[in-house]
């Protein structure tokens, strides 16, 4: 059980951080937060957008504002497995072999164009998406916590990419995108242009043991059983509704929980109300429902067909416990 003092807390450290990010990412608080709730619920992000909206710039800011490491892999055509997890070399002086982390091994990893390596590269992150390590010549290494995945795709230049396969894309807990900034953000920004890094500028706000304990407090947010319900209601509507061809998974309603318990948590309160399961739809559903061929060449977009579920579904007006 969640006591009010718990719940203030987390609701205002969870401000903090999203205020010290937006000082490095201008005008996009929404973004923010659905980074931070993605962290805080353990999970991985998918951000598709243009070059140049701050992709890079978020990570840094968030790996520096809880006191992480963070490191930047760019896919390519070319880039091994090996590249990702890391290798084991034979020391000779030792006469034993050793192993090398990759860059997979920091607390924030932003893997840039994930869909311009290939499906065996890109296979490399599903064991440790999932599990929180890797295996390197049947040996495990743990990753640590918190940790993070914060994968970019350019919606433009699809020339020469790999699609994600939809296990893959099963495995982040949320889709969005940056966008570029309003007026006033771009206004503020050109006039700090002396100001190179400003991710770099981030002060820490909390340890990463911090992240941790809130992940943790996140987990005993209440949630009805008239909410899960209404969850388990929009998969199985999902997998009948005639324009989506693949509904959304067990593993999908999973994080659907997970992260209504982090955004309600954030807001102060120790419980989950129908509007947090709303709010979150589109960044939670939209990489988790295939359109069939029919719908995507009629112009029907997945926004509009979570719009329709949210509709059809009556959210709960009473708890059931």
């Amino acid at each position: 059980m969640i006591t009010n003092e718990q719940s203030t807390w987390f609701a205002e450290t969870f401000d903090k951080l999203v205020d010290n990010i937006e000082k490095a990412v201008l005008g996009k608080r929404h973004v923010i937060r659905l980074a931070l709730t993605c962290m805080l619920s353990e999970g991985h992000l998918l951000l598709e957008d243009f070059p140049g909206t701050g992709k890079t710039q978020l990570a840094r800011a968030l790996a520096n504002t809880v006191q992480g490491s963070n490191s930047r892999i760019q896919f390519t055509p070319d880039l091994l497995p090996s590249d990702v997890t890391g290798v084991t070399v034979y020391d000779q002086h030792k006469g034993t072999f050793e192993f090398h982390p990759g860059p997979i091994f920091h607390t924030i990893v932003l893997a840039d164009e994930i869909n311009r390596a290939s499906p065996k590269t890109q296979s490399a992150l599903l064991e440790v998406m999932e599990e929180g390590r890797v295996t390197v010549d049947g040996e495990p290494h743990s990753v640590g916590r918190p940790f993070m995945v914060i994968a970019t795709q350019n919606p433009i230049e699809q020339t020469g990419t790999y699609r994600l396969p939809e296990a893959q894309l099963d495995r982040f807990l949320m889709k969005t995108t940056v966008g570029y900034p309003d007026h006033d953000s771009t206004v503020q920004m050109l006039m700090n242009s002396h100001v190179r890094d400003r991710a770099g500028t981030i002060e820490p706000v909390i340890t990463a043991p911090t992240v941790a304990q809130m992940s943790g407090l996140a987990d005993g947010v209440h949630v009805d059983p008239s909410l899960l319900a209404y969850v388990s209601h929009i998969a199985e509507e999902s997998r009948r509704h005639p324009q989506i061809k693949l509904g959304l998974s067990a593993r999908g309603c999973l994080a659907y929980v997970r992260t209504a318990k982090t955004w309600a948590l954030a807001d102060g309160r120790d419980h989950v109300i129908p509007d947090d399961i709303k709010q979150l739809a589109v960044p939670v559903l939209c990489h988790r429902l295939l359109l069939d061929a029919e719908a995507q060449f009629n112009g029907v977009t997945v926004e509009q067909v979570i719009a329709q579920l949210l509709d059809d579904i009556a959210p709960p007006t009473e708890r059931v416990a």
